[in-house]
């Protein structure tokens, strides 16, 4: 299968590709500058449809396109989220619109930040998304989401995904690094609720998503999924305990907690959002656990043990 990648320069959309290609995938990166890649590079300004389009003709697409959220929720950077994510999916889009073949599959990125602070609530595929929330988390995701109208595909996957921890990603090298600092203390009150996934099984969910055929990656039987589908490990923990487990993987003892007024502080100097700390949502896939998929890393301690190898 040709599969063309949007956002194919980030941590998760490298380890896709390689893995796609490891499949026998034909790989082709959409875009703005050439890198030094072993994969088929094609360039777009990622705003308008040009002769790149034609690359979409018949094949699978991935939309990954989006800056990295780690940024002072500014109103300057909440239309740079925006626009990083809006303006390449509607070319993606419009591009669909024109070809002779639509797309067999479209792997369409969006986040669990959709729904802000969930409180106490549990998130599933049928979960409604709230009218309002912190327009970094809701106000992005769902523009996010809605620039997919019009998109024509066989079949389309809008994978809202949990905090993926990757050894390559800013998120998981940020939280050691607090636990290795004796700074791994419970944020805020500690009740957050923390909802993750290894790279290894978002990878594998990416497979099913776009092809259920990938040989050794032991995905389910039943057919490839269609429209929502939460990707979250099935054991999401509140922060106290991300952080106590954290402590214990890289060998740190007790640490005092951050109270809110410190994260707050802290993120101004880290040039941070602190509503990435304050903030959960408890998420389980119904759809996951309905087609029998099998995590390799269902639980945070052995999730955490394999990414940091400290055990």
């Amino acid at each position: 299968m040709k599969v063309v990648v949007a956002g194919g320069s980030g941590a998760l959309g490298r380890a896709l590709c390689r893995s796609l290609v490891a499949q026998g995938h034909d790989v082709v990166v959409l875009t703005r500058r050439v890198r030094d890649s072993p994969d088929r590079q094609v360039v777009w300004d990622g705003r308008t449809v040009g002769a790149w389009a034609s690359e979409l003709d018949g094949a699978a697409v991935v939309n990954l396109a989006g800056e990295l959220v780690d940024r002072r929720p500014t109103t300057e950077n909440i239309a740079l989220l925006t626009r990083s994510r809006v303006e390449p999916t509607r070319a993606l889009v419009e591009a669909s619109q024109r070809v002779d073949t639509p797309p067999v599959a479209w792997l369409q990125a969006s986040t669990l930040a959709l729904f802000g602070d969930a409180g106490e609530s549990t998130i599933t595929e049928d979960t409604r998304v709230p009218a309002d929330g912190p327009p970094q988390m809701t106000g992005v995701a769902t523009a996010w989401e809605t620039a997919t109208a019009g998109a024509r595909a066989d079949r389309m996957v809008v994978l809202r995904t949990s905090i993926v921890l990757d050894r390559d990603t800013p998120a998981l090298s940020r939280l050691a690094g607090l636990a290795r600092w004796g700074l791994g203390g419970r944020v805020g009150s500690g009740r957050q609720w923390f909802s993750w996934l290894h790279v290894d099984d978002w990878l594998r969910i990416a497979h099913w998503a776009l092809d259920d055929h990938a040989a050794g990656l032991e995905l389910p039987a039943a057919g490839p999924p269609s429209g929502v589908l939460v990707a979250t490990a099935p054991h999401p923990v509140r922060n106290a305990e991300l952080m106590a487990t954290l402590r214990s993987v890289v060998h740190r003892r007790a640490a005092p907690p951050t109270p809110e007024w410190a994260v707050r502080v802290g993120a101004l100097v880290l040039r941070t959002d602190p509503a990435l700390g304050l903030t959960g949502r408890r998420a389980v896939s119904t759809t996951l656990s309905d087609a029998g998929f099998t995590f390799r890393h269902p639980e945070l301690r052995e999730a955490l043990e394999d990414l940091l190898d400290e055990h």
